[in-house]
This record gives C-alpha cells, structure tokens and sequence, in this order.
C-alpha cells in the first residue's frame, strides 16, 4: 500500500477556512478590489534572515472569484494524481482547493498582446535603466558584497549579471508580486485563455502546480501563503515553483532555501540558474558586441538561428555581410540577434552563449540585453 504524506500544513489550511482576499500585484497593475478577510495563519513564520531585501509590506488585497474547482473534471483527475504519485493526504487536498480562487485578472494579463504596435528596444530600455533602480541596485549590491563575490567565484557569473536579473524582475526585493501562487496557477492550469498555444501553457501551469504543493509540503508551509507574480513567479529572482526546487540554492547555509526573504539564497540560485542553463565561467570580454549589416541582407536567416544558443562562427556570419568594429574573440560561436526600434534603426549584435544564457531566465532579447546594460550601469554607479 502506498504510503500517505500527513501534509500538515494542508490541514491546518483546511481548518481555518477562511477564504482569504487578494491584492493585485504592484507591478501589473490588475483591477483591485481592496476588500480583504481574515487569513489562514501560516504553519510557522518565516524568519528573516541577514541582508533581507527593503521589501514592500505584502498582502493579499484583491478578491477572487469563488469558484468551485472541484467539480470540475480536470481538478478532480489533478487531485487523484497527487495522492496516487506523490501519496497527498486526498481530504486534505480536497479541504485546499475549496479555497482557491478564480483570477480573472491572471487570464487577462497573459492574453497576447494586440498586434500592430511595433517593438522598441530604447523604450523598453528605459523602463529599467533608471535612476531609482540604479540606486536601489548600488545599495543592494553593498549590502550583499560577500554573497556576490562568493557567488562569482564559485559559479562564475559575475555580481554584475546577478544583479541586472533581480533589478529588472523586483527591483531588488520591493515587486515580488502579490498573487496567492496557488490560486492563479489553478485558474491558469485549467482556466486558460483561447491561444494557439493554449495547451501546452495549460500543461506548464498544471506542472507548476504539482511543484507549488510539493514546494510547499517540502518546506513545510502553508501552500496559500505563498505570494508571487500574476504568472505564479515567486521572490526576489522571480522563480516559478519548479524552478525552486530544481535550482534553489541554500546559500546563507541555514537549512532552508527561502527566496522571498533571504537575498543571499537569491543571489546563489540566479546563478546557479545561470551555469545550469548554458552560462559559460571561462568565457571572457563582452556578453555581445555590436554589429554592422550589410544592405544585402543576406543575414537575415541568422536572426533566431539555433534558438537560445550561439552557433555562428564569425567568418560565417561576416560571409553573410555581418561584422563589427569590436575585435571578436577568435573560435567563439555567436548568435546574431535584432534589437527593433520603431521608427528608428535596429541594433544588431554578436550574442554570446551567456547572452543566451540569460535568455533562458526570459525568453526576450530585449530582457537579456536590459539585464545587461541595468548590471554595467549599477557597477558603474558603485564608483569602486
């Protein structure tokens, strides 16, 4: 007989039956409705711990709407899944998901976006190389020194790129998101608008799902205590559920991984993210380098070539009239990439594999190269 697991805290979240009221995240900016009830009290508070981001006060201040997931077929099948693989206690995980909401405003927000409006690099841009994010990364970076210095020598990755990344996703701790995880991944998991790629995001979120429960029951917490993005990211690197558990790091050695309080575990995880996902340590010089193209345009089949990955000599993408005036390290592979403007003229650039190891985090070329540029002008803030 297989075992069951007493998931404590999923009892205990049962009991207390309240139907907690949400807030939309900051940062997304959904419809609000600034009712709140009383909340399910978590198993145990989370300590803070040294060098914890200045984070904003986080609550759930939206209201979701009631909907009885259970009756629903896919739910039901979720729910069997979970206790015959994973060995959930089956009232206890009944009792949760008589909780959770519908979030409407989570199946709004990851609607494509109309067509028409032309990309622009510089504009996106300007959204994250900013003075308040620049000064809000210089006093993150000093208050978190050694775990950056420590993070690069034993990954790699310099404090520079770890600090772009947590700067564009929360600036620094202060947006994490204030969406219950478990109720926008449920409302995504089996309530997902109509796209042509509407299953297999359905597929993704129900997955994140089973990672947020078994998330939860590792860390023993109360799964609707975990707060995160319209999109179910979770702390200070944005981390989805999965990604937690396949590349948390414990980095301020307590025993627990703790991404929402601890901005040393971040800083150890987004570069462990970063090595496992492609990242380079001995690759030197420049992540990209600008490049010229000729009018030819014989180029254009490189842009995407390879996916998220460098597999362009530099003599085969100057056969095809790309060059730069940066001199290229000789036997690198690059990756040509675009970076749209409107009206104005694209840039285009050499990208290196830790170009596109970044793009893993987000699946952007504008992303990866503000992660950059937001790195480079927060070291050159420091002054040192």
């Amino acid at each position: 007989m297989r075992r069951r697991f007493p998931l404590l805290v999923l009892a205990l979240a049962a009991a207390a039956g309240a139907h907690v009221a949400h807030a939309a995240a900051t940062k997304d900016k959904p419809r609000a409705h600034p009712k709140a009830s009383a909340a399910a009290k978590t198993v145990k508070a989370v300590k803070a711990v040294k060098a914890a981001p200045k984070a904003l006060a986080r609550k759930v201040d939206y209201e979701g709407e009631q909907v009885n997931f259970r009756e629903w077929k896919a739910v039901a099948d979720f729910e069997e899944e979970m206790v015959t693989k994973h060995g959930f206690e089956r009232d206890a995980l009944k009792a949760l998901i008589a909780q959770v909401n519908y979030i409407d405003s989570a199946v709004q927000l990851v609607k494509p976006a109309p067509p028409g409006k032309p990309k622009n690099w510089q504009a996106y841009r300007d959204r994250f190389i900013e003075p308040i994010r620049i000064n809000a990364g210089v006093e993150f970076w000093a208050d978190n020194a050694e775990a950056l210095a420590r993070a690069e020598a034993q990954y790699g990755v310099p404090a520079e790129i770890i600090v772009g990344i947590i700067g564009v996703e929360t600036v620094y701790g202060r947006n994490t998101g204030r969406f219950r995880v478990m109720d926008v991944l449920t409302t995504l998991a089996f309530a997902y608008p109509e796209t042509p790629n509407r299953d297999a995001r359905m597929r993704f979120f129900r997955g994140e799902l089973e990672n947020t429960l078994l998330l939860a029951r590792q860390s023993n917490m109360d799964p609707l205590s975990l707060l995160g993005s319209f999109a179910g990211a979770v702390g200070l690197p944005q981390f989805m559920p999965g990604s937690i558990l396949a590349f948390g790091v414990d980095f301020d050695g307590n025993g627990q991984i703790d991404l929402r309080n601890s901005a040393v575990d971040a800083i150890g995880s987004v570069a462990n993210f970063l090595v496992r996902h492609g990242w380079q340590p001995g690759q030197v010089g420049p992540i990209a380098y600008p490049a010229d193209v000729s009018p030819a345009r014989a180029w254009e089949s490189f842009i995407g070539k390879g996916g998220l990955a460098a597999t362009s000599s530099a003599e085969e993408l100057a056969a095809a009239g790309v060059v730069s005036a940066s001199a290229l390290p000789a036997g690198m592979l690059f990756g040509l990439i675009d970076l749209q403007n409107g009206a104005e003229a694209t840039e285009y650039w050499f990208a290196t594999d830790n170009f596109f190891a970044i793009t893993h985090y987000n699946r952007s070329y504008f992303y990866a190269m503000s992660v950059v540029e937001l790195g480079r002008a927060v070291r050159a803030a420091r002054g040192v």
